[in-house]
């Protein structure tokens, strides 16, 4: 195996044991409590790959995203980026990583600035990180947004109040591959948008993997939305990682309760009776990140738990199927997910 061999077959990204935690203070500025909001979270992640990671809102999973792209460093642990720890990083070596690391938020015009024209918007990190000239930077700006579906000529002199939402994702998009990025992070890059937008802008993404093979972490509390972009699938559960799997797996066969409850309260619509499946909402409300339960922090709301889930922290531990692993004392069987979900159906995006 020659050395370029051997770099392609390593992960793009190895996230080991990651700790991110906020100091609270009340007055006088006396420390009142600790925020565990993400414990000890590994994965991997191949090149060409794109990773889903779920859950309820405050699970951790944009905490777990600044982490990795170096917004905020996190307390200890590793990001090992295209073989190198990049934690720590300042200055310049920072500056490199993240140009083959971009985010796309939520909101795109938080991040587009608003008074500038979309073309100089997308050209701006050739300029700063490729030394392109304007004229030339400019010029590859309406090839990105041609690539992302919106007419150069149409929208090249627009600045981003006179566009939608869709829109102005679109141009994020383009201004986040425009530097040919190894990894594109999604923190709730469609939450957003309307359920039509929502499929045009998950078609991109599936574009951006399929012609240029940019491996991609997608952050969303749907799974309904996570399951038509990706490879893998990560749970997260108060900071921590309750199931991690191929996506046919997860949703296939769930192991871990939480993972199962997620998936009962996705309304649904079995294609051969035309009957909507009832979302059913999951009990209870998650604890405080402040003062996680003991043990499984799941199990406060788990139909399952017993005393060992009060006394031991459950690890991620292999759960059957290749890469599929699950953090429980008492997974489920195959047969009991399938007796609530029903037969899965291909969602993927074309």
């Amino acid at each position: 195996m020659t050395l370029e061999q051997a770099q392609e077959s390593e992960p793009l990204l190895e996230v080991r044991e990651v700790v991110q935690e906020y100091v609270t203070r009340g007055p006088g500025g006396i420390k009142a409590g600790v925020v565990h909001a993400v414990s000890n979270v590994s994965f991997e992640l191949g090149r060409g790959e794109t990773l889903g990671i779920v859950g309820e809102t405050g699970s951790g999973k944009s905490t777990l995203a600044r982490a990795i792209i170096q917004a905020e460093r996190p307390k200890s642990g590793q990001v090992v980026f295209l073989g190198r720890d990049v934690v720590g990083l300042r200055g310049r070596a920072l500056k490199a990583v993240r140009a083959d690391m971009q985010m796309v938020y939520q909101d795109p015009f938080g991040s587009l600035n608003p008074r500038w024209r979309v073309e100089d918007v997308v050209a701006e990190p050739l300029v700063g990180h490729k030394g392109m000239s304007r004229a030339a930077s400019r010029e590859k700006a309406r090839e990105l947004l041609d690539f992302v579906g919106l007419e150069p000529d149409q929208y090249a002199r627009r600045r981003p109040m006179d566009l939608s939402g869709g829109q102005a994702q679109r141009v994020a998009i383009a201004r986040a591959i425009a530097v040919d990025p190894a990894l594109i992070i999604c923190d709730e890059a469609v939450s957003s948008l309307d359920v039509l937008i929502q499929a045009q802008v998950l078609n991109l993404f599936e574009k951006l993997r399929s012609e240029l093979g940019i491996s991609c972490i997608f952050i969303a509390h749907d799974l309904a939305t996570v399951k038509q972009v990706s490879d893998k699938v990560a749970v997260m559960h108060l900071g921590q990682l309750a199931e991690v799997g191929p996506a046919s797996e997860v949703y296939r066969v769930p192991k871990h309760p939480y993972t199962h409850a997620l998936l009962r309260s996705i309304p649904d619509l079995d294609p051969a009776t035309g009957i909507a499946r009832r979302p059913v909402p999951m009990s209870g409300e998650p604890p405080s990140p402040l003062h996680p339960p003991s043990g499984c922090r799941f199990r406060t709301r788990c139909p399952r738990a017993e005393d060992v889930c009060a006394e031991v922290e459950p690890r991620l531990e292999d759960a059957g199927a290749a890469g599929h692993q699950v953090a429980c004392h008492f997974p489920l069987a195959d047969g009991e997910a399938a007796a609530t979900l029903g037969p899965v159906r291909e969602t993927r995006a074309a």
